[in-house]
């Protein structure tokens, strides 16, 4: 390969490694977006290491670090960091895969766990007193707003304790109300839903940057190989 061929085979992978690596920002940054405006994580503690946000936030971070390297392969021409991140981006891109696959799989046994999050918190909220546990109180009252709910079954999970926020009226006679007789469990599940269906659209397109950044890294390695270039 002459040299303004290796000249643009390098210009085009730092290029790719670039894009890759905003692509990682922009993922970091929109999931501390939704960590700082994040509700409910506190009712379906279970999940909190896959939260939306908190997957973002982590696999954001990995790729910036990762494609770093890349970028600064490229441009210095340095075979031993291409090769470094050729290593870590297969490795992440197997996790990815392998996450996306336990989400798959076990997804009924997910569903499980959800259940038994909200009640378990539904529970810390009904014996708890007014200044108590302030966080789930708060996080299951803006349920109740948010999806006009009642519950995690219905209105009878809170049996002689339902709290205000279940009105269905506004304002609400505070002595004597009628409550929303739906359950919140499908509609908090539904918009869970759509949370790692968003998450996992970013995911996916940035998997797609990675695999053609992996078919470039490859062939410049390569020529690098060739010509002698690369360790220093």
């Amino acid at each position: 390969m002459n040299r303004s061929c290796l000249n643009f085979l390098k210009d085009m992978v730092t290029f790719l490694h670039f894009l890759c690596w905003l692509c990682g920002g922009f993922v970091l940054g929109f999931g501390i977006f939704q960590s700082m405006n994040s509700r409910f994580a506190s009712l379906v503690t279970t999940f909190w290491p896959i939260y939306p946000a908190n997957t973002l936030v982590v696999t954001g971070t990995i790729v910036m670090c990762v494609c770093y390297i890349g970028v600064l392969g490229g441009m210095k021409e340095n075979r031993c960091m291409l090769i470094s991140f050729f290593i870590l981006l297969f490795i992440l891109m197997l996790v990815e895969l392998a996450m996306a696959c336990v989400f798959l799989v076990f997804s009924k046994k997910i569903d499980t766990y959800f259940e038994k999050d909200l009640m378990q918190s539904l529970e810390i909220y009904r014996m708890s007193s007014p200044e108590g546990n302030k966080t789930i109180r708060d996080d299951f009252d803006a349920v109740h707003n948010l999806f006009k709910c009642c519950g995690v079954h219905g209105v009878a999970d809170w049996k002689d304790n339902i709290p205000i926020s279940c009105c269905e009226k506004d304002p609400c006679n505070v002595v004597n109300f009628s409550s929303w007789q739906e359950g919140c469990l499908v509609k908090l599940k539904d918009w869970f839903a759509h949370n790692y269906r968003s998450t996992g659209c970013g995911v996916v397109t940035m998997f797609i940057i990675q695999f053609v950044c992996l078919c470039f890294t490859v062939p410049l390695f390569c020529s690098f190989s060739r010509q002698g270039l690369g360790y220093k």
